[in-house]
């Protein structure tokens, strides 16, 4: 159970309809992933809006070469946790690989995310018509939905890695499609990763939803980066789009208090962060 520090900062809730009225105040979201309860409890002294339980932790946390092997048991025991952590910042829960392959199957897992986790939403990845009757579906029954567009790692295999997308003017017309069609589904939030800053920026302009930028430029609504990636300690080498917030600092929670900061004040991503 979360138990909030003596100097905790003092907040209400993150909640869903708040992040669209951040939109409109021009307030940007800081959102992280986080996998357990002592993360959470220091991201939530922070001030982090959103917790992220992403399906990286297949890679960060269990060592595997993709997300594709997370199962969704996995999934809801690490919600759970990270739910335990958290009092105001806003949770929400990835639904793993195939987890989403038609509307009985999301619901499904849904439910068990938000019911037995305790997430307030779910992620999904993709903008093709089968995902947006997906979308559509959950969002029917009152299940907030962030969409995922861009780089999406559970489609490694078809994109041939892990690289920017919508770098040619047929791909991001497509992205632009996409991101409406999305938005139109129901989506209430909408994650942009390894896309041309220029076209994050236009996508954000063009909907009423909030975007939150992974490696996507600073024009996003918000940022999201692996917390193992900003704190310095996933193996190998840190992704160009992110930055050591732990050096120079001596907590996990000054850290992530930085970061935030950063993000709120537009200094994060900088020109270093951005790829040309």
């Amino acid at each position: 159970m979360y138990v909030e520090p003596a100097d905790a900062p003092k907040r209400k809730p993150v909640t869903v309809p708040g992040l669209r009225a951040m939109k409109a105040r021009r307030e940007k979201i800081a959102m992280l992933t986080c996998y357990d309860a002592s993360f959470a409890a220091q991201m939530e002294a922070a001030g982090i809006d959103v917790a992220l339980v992403g399906d990286s932790l297949g890679m960060v946390v269990q060592g595997q070469a993709s997300t594709l092997p997370v199962t969704l048991d996995q999934m809801v025991y690490h919600v759970s946790l990270v739910a335990r952590g958290l009092a105001t910042t806003l949770l929400i829960a990835d639904l793993p690989f195939m987890q989403f392959r038609d509307p009985a199957t999301a619901l499904a897992a849904a439910m068990r995310l938000m019911a037995e986790g305790g997430a307030a939403m779910v992620k999904l990845e993709g903008g093709s018509d089968w995902t947006c009757e997906v979308i559509a579906a959950l969002a029917s029954r009152d299940v907030p939905v962030c969409a995922h567009l861009g780089l999406t790692p559970q489609s490694v295999h078809k994109l041939g890695g892990y690289r920017m997308q919508g770098k040619t003017e047929d791909a991001a017309a497509r992205l632009r499609a996409e991101a409406r069609a999305v938005a139109h589904a129901g989506a209430e939030l909408l994650v942009l990763e390894s896309v041309p800053a220029a076209l994050a920026g236009d996508i954000t302009r063009d909907l009423p939803i909030p975007t939150i930028g992974i490696g996507a430029g600073a024009d996003c609504d918000g940022q999201v980066l692996v917390s193992y990636d900003m704190l310095g300690i996933t193996p190998g080498r840190r992704p160009k789009f992110s930055k050591d917030f732990l050096e120079g600092r001596g907590s996990v929670r000054e850290a992530f208090a930085a970061y935030a900061e950063d993000v709120r004040a537009g200094r994060f991503p900088g020109p270093e962060q951005i790829a040309a």
